[in-house]
Parts: C-alpha cells; structure tokens; sequence
C-alpha cells in the first residue's frame, strides 16, 4: 500500500483511512475444489487479481465453522473453520499470502448472537441450572405464549421455545441464532478472549456484525402495539438501546486498544448525530461506522426513482459530522442488499454510465470506500422465477408467511426477485466460461444469466470498461491527498439530478460533478465559474473547455477535475 502520510507520527491518520477495501462474500467468490462452493483456497488463488485492482485490505464475510442457516453468520465454533470452505491451514496460508502482497485481512465477527449448535448454547439449554445458561437470554412464558410480543428481523416471533426446560430463549435474527447475553461477565470475557486470539493469529482488525443490537431494552417489554399485531415489527427493543456503548467499551478496552488494526462497527439506528460517540477518535472506540440511512431511500420505495436531494442531504450530513472528528466508512453495496446498478442506476440502456456514475458519487467522499465483489464490474440483480432459486433464510420467510397470509405465489416472487439479498450473493464473474469461471460444479446459487456479457476476463482486456474504471477511481485517490483528508463541501444541495460536491485539502481543491439520471441535466454554479479547468477522470468523452459557471452532463455522465 502506498501511504500518503505517516499515521506513527499524525494522530488524524491512518492506514486504514488510506485504504480501499474489498468484502469477499467466500460462497460465491471462488470454488477451487469442484463442489460449486465458493472457499479460501479460491480467494487465494485469486489475490493477484485484488492486488492488481489497487486493494489495500481484505473484507471476509464469515468463515467460522456454522451449520449455515444463515449463510455463515450462525456460528457455532469461532476459532474453527467451516468444512465448506477448507481448513485452519487454508486460512493460515490465505493470510500469509494476503499479507506477502502487502494487503490486510479483516474479517467479520459476529457478536450478537451464535449459532443454536455452538457449544456454549448446547450447555445452556442443558438445564435451568447449568453455569452457562445465562450466557443467552432465557425467560418464562407470559399466559402460556412468548415472554413479549417483539418480532424477529427475519420476520415471525423473536422467541422460540425450548420444551426441554419450558423456557423461551430469544433470537432477535433467525431461530437458529440464539442471542448472547451481555450482561453475563464470563460470556464477555470468553468473547474477549476469542478475539484476542485472533487478533494473535495476525488479522489486522474486524467488521462487527450487528454491533448496535447487542444492548436489550431493560425487563424486554412488550413494544407498543397499534395495529394488534402478535409480534410487533420494531427494532426499538434491541437496536441501539442506551447502555451498548458500556459494552463497546469493554470490548475495546480489552482486545482492540494498543494495537494498529481496523473496525468497522454495523450500528444500525445510529443517526449522523450520535455518530461521534461511536467513532470520535476521543472515544478510543471504533475506527468508522457502515451506516444505512442512505439504504431506506430505496428499501422505503423499492424500485422507485432515485431521489437524488434526499441522498445528498443523508450522505452530507454524515460527511459534516465526523469531519475531522470521526471517519466514515462509504459503500453502496454489500452481502444484505440488491446490486446497486439495478437498484439505483439503469441495468439496461445505461448499465456502464450507471455503474461508474455510482462508483464516482460515493468512492471520493470523505471516508474509507468499500467495494463489493462484482460492484467493481458492474454485477446487476439476477433472474428468479421460483422459490427454489431463493436460498436467503428472509427470502424464504417472507414466502411462507405471505404465501400463508393468501397472498398469490406470483406477487410473492416478484416482490422477492426485487429486494432479496440472493441478488448479492449469486457466483462471480470471473470468465465466459461454463458457471462464469466460478466452479467446475453446478454453483450453490444458480449464475446470473448475464455473465457472458458481464465477466472480469472480458473487462480487464477492454480499456474503458467499468472494472477499468474503478482501478482508475483507487488509483486517483491513492495520489490525491485531498480526495482522503480533504473536507467534503456540497455543491448544488436543490438539484434533482446532480450530485456535486468540492473536497479541500490546504490549497487543493477537487470537484467531482455526477448526473444520477438518464436524461440529460444542466447545472449552474452560483458565485461564478470555479475554474474547473482539470480534468481528472470522466467516465464519457469530455472535450476540453474554457472554465465557466455552468455544465450540460449527459445520462448518467461523472466528471471529477482539479479546481483552479
């Protein structure tokens, strides 16, 4: 990795500040063993490609050992292995490997919850009486049903009962996923010491899964219940509940502080306001936060138009209120959530415009860029046309239930094919080859239709390509010191198609101009022409021009120049 600076010797930065990060999704990444299952032999074999791209550190999905009820995030042994994707050894070499080509390896951790099969939940079920029942959060039933009426994320009650001790545990993802219970000391400290031993192993830092539901509301009370529901739809019981923050401290205190590594804290419910409490560097708490905000624009209206002020207005007010305090981790997609060309962008007519119109808005923001795997290629949502093509356990859930609520089968689908996480999951594009130079195997998810079209193999040989886009964009940045630590300044805030902002370093000022449309937009900048005579990177032919107040950018057109 090439540093812009030396973070021993200036608190305000860091190494992981610098980076660019890659989250390998291992299912679906690389099979090198024929079983259609994607494994760390088949991320080794693929880092020349990372290293290549311009990737500093290395996102891994969960690969503990798991009876896979949700897709490796159940997980019943963390300091093992599991079976699909190879051994301790294949992990020890893959991090070996990872670390000679001077990248870093971060890895998922999973704290709110196990998997029902891991050994600690085996013994508290046990008995009533065993040490560890209290490890998990266990509680009588209230008139013969659930101890309250919370709903699970996954959909359905947030408690399954256990007629072996005639108590309820609660599970506030699937019930294969029992919830720890934090406030059990010795729990914590067998936490503690499981991500010491990592960290001892030599991974450079951790995601944290779900951190900001780890607190419960004190006494679990029933939430409120307007519309008589059995199990009310609120995270407003688990999510954020004062009182987390005492156990990301503990957690810090005792595993991550005095060491050099990166975390990245899932704290949803965390608001632009309470941000700093997570992330302000005077905290000593975590490095940045993935945030979801920006997410519900499409998830409250899936498949409705982009609204482009609103996503100026949630990703700016972040951008203000970690400046020089915090850091912001910037992604716009991940394992959870559908492909962003599709979501957001134009999957057909304007597929390449869209896609690096995307990546130019979001990757040169203040902050540390996370790129997806395929999101780099410009990977779109796949085909379904049965419940069998779902894999995802919230996917199938909502089947059930909507299929048991009278809801037709073909609407059930469409709606599904719409909004699954399986879109992000499908096997990637690596060739045009049979299973897309995935597997020798019939894939575990079946391979986006598209992938002749859409492949690693046909972009890295075409030189305008999106894949040859996004090295462009990580190249830019890494030369670029205002694009890291400059200070984000909106353009253009009224704008319905236009996202436009300047980044300020010292005497350095860069514009970055995107159309999110797919008609053509014309802006003015008030105050006169900025002098954006340099031309940095454009993802269509610009040609060159005397500096002026005012621009017509075509469908979806990105321009990032140097500000005279």
């Amino acid at each position: 990795m090439k540093m812009l600076s030396n973070a021993a010797h200036d608190p305000g930065r860091a190494w992981w500040k610098e980076a660019v990060v890659y989250q390998i999704y291992p299912r679906s990444f690389m099979d090198s063993n024929g079983d259609g299952i994607g494994d760390l032999n088949g991320i080794t074999a693929r880092l020349e490609y990372l290293q290549w791209l311009g990737i500093d550190v290395i996102w891994l999905c969960p690969m503990y050992k798991s009876p896979n009820d949700d897709n490796g995030y159940d997980i019943s042994d963390y300091q093992d292995i599991m079976t699909d994707f190879g051994t301790m050894a294949d992990f020890d070499r893959l991090l070996e490997e990872v670390h000679r080509r001077g990248m870093r390896l971060i890895l998922d951790l999973v704290l709110n919850h196990t998997s029902d099969e891991h050994a600690w939940f085996v013994e508290s079920r046990s008995s009533r009486d065993h040490p560890r029942r209290d490890w998990y959060i266990w509680r009588d039933p209230v008139a013969g049903h659930e101890p309250n009426n919370w709903e699970s994320i996954f959909k359905g009650s947030a408690w399954t009962f256990d007629p072996s001790t005639g108590q309820y545990f609660l599970h506030i993802f699937s019930r294969r996923q029992p919830d720890l219970n934090w406030e059990n000391p010795q729990m914590r400290a067998a936490v503690f010491d499981m991500v010491r031993w990592w960290l001892d192993k030599g991974v450079d830092g951790f995601r944290l899964d779900a951190v900001s539901h780890m607190k419960k509301r004190p006494g679990l009370p029933d939430l409120p219940n307007p519309e008589g529901l059995e199990h009310v739809p609120s995270f407003a019981g688990h999510m954020n509940v004062a009182g987390v923050l005492e156990y990301l401290d503990a957690l810090c205190a005792h595993t991550f502080r005095g060491r050099d590594v990166m975390t990245v804290g899932e704290a949803n419910g965390v608001s632009a306001q309470q941000a700093l409490e997570w992330v302000g560097a005077r905290h000593r708490r975590l490095g940045m936060l993935f945030q979801f905000e920006h997410l519900a624009l499409w998830s409250n209206n899936p498949g409705g138009a982009l609204d482009v002020v609103a996503l100026k207005k949630v990703l700016g007010a972040w951008q203000d209120a970690l400046h020089g305090q915090g850091w912001n981790a910037l992604f716009l997609e991940n394992h959870d959530i559908t492909r962003v060309v599709s979501r957001w962008g134009d999957a057909g007519a304007h597929w390449h415009a869209s896609a690096t119109a995307l990546a130019t808005m979001y990757f040169l923001m203040e902050g540390t860029p996370f790129i997806y795997q395929g999101q780099e290629i410009g990977m779109t949502d796949t085909v379904f046309t049965q419940v069998g093509d779902f894999d995802d356990v919230f996917a199938r859930n909502q089947h059930a239930i909507g299929l048991a609520s009278g809801v037709p089968e073909a609407e059930l689908l469409a709606a599904l094919a719409l909004t699954s996480r399986d879109n992000a999951r499908t096997p990637m594009q690596w060739d045009e080859g049979a299973t897309a130079g995935f597997s020798t195997a019939s894939p575990w998810l079946k391979v986006n239709p598209n992938y002749p079209r859409i492949n690693v193999a046909r972009q890295r040989a075409e030189p305008d390509s999106v894949l040859a886009f996004y090295r462009k964009l990580i190249g830019l940045r890494r030369t670029e010191p205002a694009l890291v630590y400059g200070r984000y300044e909106p353009l253009l805030a009224r704008h319905r198609q236009v996202f436009a902002y300047v980044r300020r370093l010292d005497d350095a000022r860069i514009m970055v101009v995107v159309n999110l449309s797919a008609r053509t937009a014309r802006c003015r900048f008030t105050g006169g022409a900025p002098g954006y005579d340099g031309l940095l990177l454009a993802n269509r032919i610009v040609a060159p021009h005397p500096a002026r107040a005012g621009m017509s950018l075509a469908a979806y057109e990105a321009r990032v120049y140097r500000v005279g």
